[in-house]
């Protein structure tokens, strides 16, 4: 690895070793060169899609990892694809992954602290009416 990453590019090569650790990471355009069953490989796609890489210019490297992060936050990493998350480090599931056959679902089942305040507002409504 690079003598120095920053946080967001370790995140990064922890996310793609996860994905080879558990076979979902695949070489090529869009998966079609296979599963990655060479750790050393894995190391170096970790190293490139982290924009660490040592044989890439500074400039490449910077857009890598944007490319990286924008996939994260899109949600079109394999391991969010497999498991059903809405982004790296989420907690819950979406409410229907692509994994579950649903189409771009983004949504998580959590609800915000206005929707909770809202949602009870509604209940107290409810019960004074009956």
């Amino acid at each position: 690895m690079a003598a120095k990453e920053a946080p967001r590019q370790r995140k990064t090569v922890g996310r793609v070793m996860h994905e080879y650790a558990h076979g979902e990471l695949k070489s090529g355009r869009s998966g079609k060169g296979g599963k990655v069953k060479n750790r050393r490989q894995a190391v170096a796609i970790a190293l490139k899609e982290a924009g660490a890489s040592k044989y890439e210019s500074r400039g490449k490297n910077r857009r890598n990892l944007a490319r990286s992060k924008r996939k994260e936050a899109e949600g079109r990493t394999y391991q969010q694809e497999r498991e059903g998350k809405s982004r790296v480090g989420a907690r819950r599931r979406r409410e229907s992954s692509r994994a579950m056959g649903g189409k771009n679902a983004k949504k998580t089942t959590r609800r915000t602290p206005r929707q909770r305040a809202a949602a009870r507002r509604n209940i107290r409504k409810a019960r004074r009416a009956a």
